[in-house]
């Protein structure tokens, strides 16, 4: 499956966001990336530069490639309510992100790794596609055979799925429970969605 594998660092430069996480390389050269650095003179994004750029945001933060996410994108439009905040909803039911959110793996990268590779479980059977939806009351949680894998366990260390109202994680089953789809006020990425309908809507 096709991935962007490319700097990461080099993607946050240029949104300006440290969209993969903690980056020190990134906090070091807060600015894009090009051969004049920090005193190269950059012009003023047009609207449609703005909606773009507000696109490649949400589609390097999820780790999704242009023809899903205008899927994603088209399935937001056909559900009742903001198709902006529909969007976002369908990316955290994305069972990698959920993966993610829970604290199983420390990286969406990482999350769509351990799916893809048969160690995570939805209502007990094992998943191995990375954008399948979760669904509210959905129980997720590690395959048995993987409950002793060293990547997974030092990742539930950090016990991350305490942030989110949205999860709930029981430790000794190894497996975190679905609770309902977060509210956009919930949702704590830094994108602004309506720029993107406004992009897909020309």
């Amino acid at each position: 499956m096709a991935r962007y594998r490319g700097p990461k660092s080099k993607i946050a430069r240029k949104l300006g966001e440290p969209i993969y996480g903690p980056d020190k390389y990134f906090e070091k050269k807060n600015y894009p990336p090009g051969e004049q650095g920090a005193n190269k003179r950059r012009k003023k994004l047009s609207e449609y530069g703005v909606q773009l750029m507000e696109k490649q945001k949400a589609k390097y933060t999820y780790g999704i490639l242009e023809k899903q996410f205008y899927n994603l994108f088209a399935q937001a439009s056909r559900k009742k309510g903001i198709t902006g905040e529909n969007l976002l909803q369908l990316l955290e039911s994305r069972l990698d992100n959920v993966v993610y959110r829970i604290g199983i793996a420390p990286t969406r990268a990482a999350a769509r790794q351990f799916v893809s590779h048969k160690h995570i479980t939805v209502n007990g059977s094992i998943i191995s596609i990375p954008s399948y939806t979760v669904k509210p009351n959905d129980i997720i949680g590690v395959r048995e055979k993987s409950k002793s894998l060293e990547a997974i366990n030092n990742s539930l260390a950090s016990a991350r799925y305490n942030k989110y109202s949205w999860l709930e994680w029981d430790s000794d089953q190894m497996a975190g429970k679905f609770l309902n789809i977060p509210e956009r006020s919930e949702i704590p990425e830094n994108i602004k969605e309506q720029l993107i309908v406004e992009l897909y809507s020309k």
